[in-house]
C-alpha cells in the first residue's frame, strides 16, 4: 500500500468516526503505523494483521485514540464536555505494548506529558524507538509493571489521566492505579463491547463518570472514572 493510499484510508476511517485529520498528523500516524508493522514481524506487538492496513486495525490502533483525544482539547476548541484538562496534562499509559492508544494520543495532542509503562523488555525497546523515530518530546518509557512504580513517591498523585487498554480490569488494579492520580484526575478505559452501565467494581476514591462511544463498527467504548476523594 502506497503512502497516499494509506492516508486516504486513514482519512476515510476518521471521517466515519466524525473526526478530521490534518495532513501533518496523517503523516505522523502513517509513520507510526509503518514502524509498528515492521517491528510486529519480529516481535508480537499486536494481534492484528497489519499488512495492507485493514480497516479494523486502523480503527482500533489509530481512530479510537484520535476520538479519545477530543477529551484533551479543552472546552474552547472542539473539546468535549468531560474535558476540563490543562494545557499540558500528565498521562500515564499502562501496559503500552505496541504503543496504542498512547502514541496516537500523543501525536494528536502534542502538549501532553506521556509516560508509557511496559513490563516486557522487547516491547519497551520498540516504544523507545517509536519515540526516537517520531521525535516525540515529553514522552518516556518505564520497563516495569505499574505496581512497581508505586515505590516512587514522586509519581504519587502526579497524573491527570491514566489510559488502559488490553489489561484485565479488577478492583485491586484500580485501587493501585488511583494512587497515581491527582484529585479530579481520570482513568480512561478503552473497552470493547461494553454496556453503558457503571462498572460494578468501582469504589471510592474512584467514581464512575461516563461511557462514551469510540468506533461504532467495533462497538468500542471509553469508560471514564474520576478520582473524587
Amino acid at each position: 500500500m502506497t503512502p497516499r493510499e494509506f492516508s486516504d484510508r486513514l482519512t476515510k476511517r476518521a471521517r466515519r468516526a466524525g473526526i478530521t485529520i490534518d495532513p501533518s498528523l496523517a503523516e505522523a500516524l502513517a509513520s507510526y503505523y509503518r514502524l509498528l508493522e515492521f517491528w510486529n514481524q519480529k516481535i508480537n506487538l499486536t494481534a492484528f494483521s497489519l499488512v495492507d492496513a485493514p480497516d479494523e486495525a486502523i480503527d482500533r490502533l489509530l481512530i479510537e485514540p484520535l476520538v479519545a483525544a477530543r477529551l484533551f482539547q479543552g472546552p474552547h476548541g472542539h473539546g468535549h464536555p468531560h474535558a476540563q484538562l490543562g494545557p499540558h496534562p500528565r498521562v500515564l499509559d499502562i501496559g503500552s505494548g505496541g504503543g496504542s492508544p498512547a502514541i496516537p494520543l500523543k501525536l494528536a495532542t502534542p502538549g501532553i506529558h506521556l509516560l508509557m509503562v511496559e513490563s516486557k523488555t522487547r516491547k519497551s525497546a520498540f516504544l523507545r524507538e517509536a519515540i526516537r523515530h517520531l521525535d516525540l518530546r515529553d514522552a518516556t518509557v518505564e520497563t516495569a509493571r505499574a505496581e512497581d512504580l508505586l515505590t516512587r513517591p514522586e509519581l504519587h498523585e502526579s497524573q491527570d489521566v491514566i489510559t488502559v487498554r488490553a489489561v484485565r480490569i479488577e478492583q485491586k488494579l484500580l485501587a493501585k492505579l488511583q494512587a497515581f492520580l491527582r484529585l479530579g484526575g481520570r482513568i480512561m478505559l478503552f473497552r470493547s463491547n461494553v454496556s453503558t452501565e457503571a462498572p460494578p467494581l468501582v469504589t471510592p476514591p474512584l467514581a464512575y463518570e461516563a461511557t462514551l462511544p469510540l468506533v461504532e463498527s467495533l462497538r468500542s467504548r471509553l469508560v471514564l472514572l474520576r478520582k473524587v476523594l
